[in-house]
């Protein structure tokens, strides 16, 4: 049985590929290092972390990237007898510009070495590739106007510009003329082009409406490919901004396959909300659903009708729930769920020493260059996690320990530190404070030397620390590590994360052991 989400927890922007009966999907990561994620599988139901295809410096360094920068709305695609990658890196979210470079790195294997990244063009966001059916490769992306209000394209909102399309080569780059082939519809905020190719016509998704709860997929078609592109009868072939008791919402942003047995598939981006203290909040972040569509009158709908998809579809294998996952770290490498922050060095944050994972204390929670932070998405509303910290702090300038995180405004943590003579658990939040990133401090809890224990239980909206298995502090607002908390859904774009963090605030580079982390969902 396929339910939605079908990748959970911070899978979001997700491009559809399928190669003979593989099918693939890739999705954004933004400021978490290595970058793009790419999943498969054979069924449609259970999916599998397979590759994260940039892992060195030449092919991304994010460091100084903002909050939600980074690595926005890869696509993925197979021709030629390689797969074809696609991705922006945004150096800039604030204010009227948006520095977006867009790039296109290629491998013959999707878990291979994937090559040195080519330059495409800085003009807007959210690229794709289209290779047609003459050999013929076009580039699209959303172009970004920074101009004053009324010099856009969109009536809605102009600064999204327009989708353009481009000609472009391996060996010459971008070819002759370039066309805005689309500018939306009264919704606006039109982004995320992926063209597709069937009997007589062009097709054109993108995305609609934000990221938000207005999120939409919008469809377009054209007998030429430079347009004009007409839009569909319904306007949006998926969306739930017009059902609010769907369980999942803010449905948008995703690509169509034709299956290997003759059935139709449209990704989405969604959420999960659950009831916060400030409303709904999606902790688990922005998810992968699929959709099972049909075509009528050369025009794509969902196969039940309407515009929100079931939540489940009947598909001849049971999903897989994970269960419980403990690592010691004596392996080479690090465990495959977890990601870091924004610099293509980690060996400067991190090491592997056979016993633990070593964190190196580097720079605050709050920058954007060097955090030492290693943690793995929140997949579930709700889960409890623990782990083991062998550290002799010398002072509270130096701190580790457990964290619930999604970005510097954003978190809690359970700290081991030291307050004059006595070695103490500080508990600690950014309640959603932006820009001003207060910190929240919930008490000092002495503990005795040797290894500490951290955990950390968070049922949907709360959530609370404990150490040696003694709960410490009051019960935490856990609807802050959400896209909701703080600057809110359409500033916020990646998910809750539990991890393990140090800092050295004295820039020695104060290292820590991690000898063992536990994580355990529980699914709804």
């Amino acid at each position: 049985m396929l339910e939605s989400p079908v990748i959970r927890g911070f899978n979001a922007d997700p491009s559809f590929c399928r190669v003979g009966e593989d099918y693939y999907i890739a999705t954004s990561t933004f400021e978490w290092y290595p970058g793009v994620q790419i999943h498969h599988s054979r069924d449609l139901v259970n999916w599998r972390l397979v590759a994260r295809p940039l892992r060195r410096a030449s092919q991304l360094d994010m460091r100084g990237n903002p909050d939600s920068c980074g690595i926005w709305a890869p696509c993925l695609s197979h021709a030629d007898g390689r797969f074809w990658l696609v991705y922006t890196d945004v150096k800039r979210l604030d204010g009227a510009f948006k520095d977006a470079h867009n790039y296109i790195v290629t491998c013959a294997s999707v878990d291979g070495d994937w090559s040195d990244p080519i330059y495409v063009t800085s003009s807007g966001f959210d690229p794709s590739l289209f290779h047609d059916r003459d050999g013929r490769k076009w580039f699209l992306n959303m172009r970004w106007n920074h101009r004053e209000k009324g010099t856009g394209l969109n009536p809605a909102h102009d600064r999204f510009d327009g989708i353009e399309l481009q000609e472009w080569h391996p060996e010459e780059g971008l070819l002759g003329e370039v066309t805005t082939i689309y500018t939306g519809t009264d919704l606006g905020l039109t982004e995320a082009p992926h063209l597709f190719r069937r009997g007589a016509y062009y097709y054109l998704t993108t995305a609609e409406g934000g990221t938000g709860y207005d999120h939409a997929v919008t469809l377009a078609r054209s007998r030429v490919i430079r347009g004009p592109y007409e839009t569909h009868p319904q306007k949006h072939v998926i969306t739930a901004r017009f059902d609010q008791g769907s369980p999942i919402q803010r449905m948008g942003h995703g690509q169509y396959v034709e299956g290997h047995d003759g059935r139709y598939w449209h990704s989405f981006l969604c959420g999960r909300p659950q009831q916060g203290a400030r409303g709904p909040c999606c902790s688990t972040g922005r998810e992968t659903g699929l959709a099972e569509v049909v075509w009528r009158d050369d025009w794509l709908w969902l196969k039940d009708g309407g515009m929100v998809p079931p939540s489940t579809i009947d598909l001849p294998v049971a999903r897989l729930v994970p269960g419980v996952v403990e690592h010691d770290f004596t392996g080479p490498d690090l465990p495959m769920e977890f990601q870091w922050l924004r610099t293509p060095h980690p060996e400067r944050l991190f090491t592997l020493t056979g016993s633990a994972l070593r964190l190196i204390g580097r720079e605050s929670l709050g920058s954007w260059f060097e955090q030492s932070l290693v943690a793995r998405r929140q997949d579930e509303p709700a889960y409890a996690a623990e782990c083991d910290v062998v550290a002799d702090p010398p002072n509270w300038q130096r701190a580790a320990g457990l964290i619930t995180y999604y970005n510097r405004h954003k978190f809690h943590a359970a700290l081991l530190t030291r307050e004059g003579d006595n070695r103490v658990v500080v508990v600690v939040s950014c309640l959603g404070d932006w820009p001003g990133e207060a910190l929240t401090f919930h008490g000092r809890f002495p503990v005795a030397e040797g290894k500490v224990t951290l955990g950390v239980v968070v049922d949907r909206a709360v959530q609370r620390f404990s150490v040696n298995g003694v709960e410490i502090g009051p019960e935490l607002d856990a609807s802050i590590i959400s896209d909701e908390g703080g600057r809110g859904e359409h500033a916020s774009f990646t998910g809750a994360f539990v991890g393990v963090v140090a800092h050295d605030l004295t820039g020695q580079g104060w290292t820590v052991d991690v000898t063992r982390f536990r994580y355990a969902p529980k699914a709804d």
